[in-house]
């Protein structure tokens, strides 16, 4: 079973979501099934033909040997052998072409052939030449040459550089034109490394880094975890699709920031979204049609637009059952405005937002503000979390809480088949002051802090270093990443023009 999609859209083979349920449910149900029904797909039978390569050899088995004609093994574990009238001679051949593919630096002749004992002596013990291959393969991807970068203190080399740049835009090693531009020692030349960073971003191999980069950044690896609470929130419980989708945004979202070389003021406040059905019935927006997501246009008073806005981030930002300022205005602090805030003192107790619905979190925080360790700190971080509060723990919209005690209960029957009953409780208030700028709510919120483009730029640089190079931005190096904003200035500081500079820079040469 599987979701209805559009023409030439993907169908993910996930059909266990349709049966999931509540733990200890009395039988698996459906949680996105409603009472109108649940669009689907009925198959009678599937035949699958193949694998069936376009070419032969097929590119895996090319890289693993050449051009040697396979044959059925006879007695081995696996399924085929390769043909060869000279073992020793065509493994080493073998072997020497597979260490200049798998090292990223040149390699001496002696270090080429350093496995091949190992590969002539499975042989002997009774491998196929197959097997032995595969042994000598695995010592090459075991070794500490393959595992780790090479790269030595000071100026990257030409082979280094191309190492940096493909694991950085590609999340692979250097392809042939960049090893080649490196035998060359022509890399480095500022037309030739702009032109290669221009060739890397459009090659649609950088969706690996857009979405590893997206993840590590806004902490999106976390988005699967704190399910939203079956009893407050049933209307998101066990709702997947919507998490994925929710994954998706982000990933898209950074993607044309890429590649329309957005201005950074895009990050807190962009005029647009990246949307699906279910996307956007949960941010109110007119209908869309189909799983597959689409840049939409904000009306102009919208609440969304950027990454703060973001369904992924305030799931991330939440527990699954509350939410808190502290956390989403921590998180604020640091991976948008770049100002990491010090951590809380060992002595205070963390603040837990009241789900009886009595008092609200900003009641709670006021009491907690009144100690003079908490004071300081908590009057940065907690404006921009109160900012947030108008969200709820999937990102939808709210001017209340929810709490499991009330006057006003909504009763229903949640996706999992289980009821639930919650209540309408104390009103959100979303006001407060950044740097002494006052807002009333997220709108005004967005504007102060996409004012100053210059700080979130100089925080998506910092972030796009730590993870280019692996190492935090110093004190000795923020002049250079004021070079990188001096450069991009003209241009809003267009995220791809950020990228640029950086590749390009003092920051990423050298080590």
């Amino acid at each position: 079973m599987s979701s209805l999609r559009p023409v030439n859209e993907t169908i993910r083979i996930d059909t266990v979501r349709f049966y999931r349920s509540r733990p200890g449910a009395s039988r698996a149900q459906n949680p996105l099934a409603t009472p109108e029904g649940q669009p689907g797909l009925v198959m009678r039978w599937i035949e699958v033909e193949g694998p069936l390569a376009p070419k032969w050899p097929a590119a895996p088995y090319a890289v693993l040997f050449d051009d040697l004609p396979a044959k059925r093994a006879v007695g081995s574990p696996l399924r085929y052998d390769v043909e060869t009238n000279d073992a020793p001679k065509d493994a080493e051949r073998l072997l020497r072409r597979f260490v200049k593919q798998a090292y990223r630096t040149p390699v001496s002749s002696q270090e080429e052939v350093r496995f091949l004992p190992l590969i002539l002596g499975a042989m002997k013990s009774g491998s196929t030449f197959a097997e032995a291959m595969l042994t000598g393969y695995t010592a090459v991807l075991c070794s500490p040459s393959y595992l780790y970068l090479q790269e030595k203190p000071g100026r990257l080399d030409d082979h280094a550089l191309a190492a940096r740049l493909a694991y950085f835009l590609w999340n692979s090693p250097p392809d042939a034109q960049l090893r080649s531009l490196a035998t060359a020692g022509t890399l480095h030349d500022p037309k030739v490394l702009r032109a290669q960073t221009e060739r890397l971003l459009a090659d649609p191999r950088s969706a690996r880094f857009v979405d590893t980069f997206t993840d590590y950044w806004l902490e999106l690896r976390k988005a699967g975890a704190n399910d939203p609470d079956s009893l407050l929130y049933p209307d998101y419980y066990l709702d997947d699709h919507l998490v994925e989708s929710a994954r998706d945004e982000s990933h898209a979202t950074f993607a044309e920031m890429i590649r329309g070389n957005l201005p950074a003021r895009n990050i807190v406040d962009a005029d647009f979204v990246f949307v699906n059905e279910r996307l956007a019935t949960l941010y109110q927006l007119p209908p869309v049609a189909g799983a597959k997501l689409q840049k939409v246009t904000l009306p102009k008073d919208s609440v969304r637009g950027g990454f703060m806005t973001q369904a992924a981030v305030l799931k991330v930002t939440a527990n699954g059952t509350t939410t808190s300022p502290v956390i989403r205005g921590a998180w604020i602090m640091e991976r948008v405005l770049g100002r990491k805030p010090p951590p809380p003192p060992p002595s205070v107790p963390a603040v837990e937002p009241d789900t009886r619905g009595a008092v609200t979190i900003r009641q709670q925080l006021d009491k907690h503000r009144t100690l003079e360790s908490c004071s300081s700190c908590h009057t940065q971080i907690d404006p921009p979390g109160f900012a947030l509060e108008s969200f709820d723990v999937m990102g939808g919209f709210r001017s209340r809480y929810r709490a499991l005690d009330g006057k006003t209960p909504e009763i229903g029957l949640g996706k999992n088949g289980q009821k639930y009953a919650f209540h309408n409780a104390l009103a959100i208030e979303t006001y407060g002051d950044l740097d002494g700028k006052k807002f009333k709510d997220i709108r005004e919120f967005k504007k102060i802090v996409a004012a100053d483009e210059r700080q979130l730029a100089r925080n998506i640089v910092g972030q796009l270093t730590v993870y280019a190079t692996g190492a935090p931005v110093g004190f000795a190096d923020r002049p250079k990443v004021e070079v990188i904003l001096d450069q991009a200035k003209a241009g809003h500081f267009g995220v791809r023009d950020l990228i640029h500079g950086l590749v390009s820079s003092e920051l990423f040469l050298n080590k």
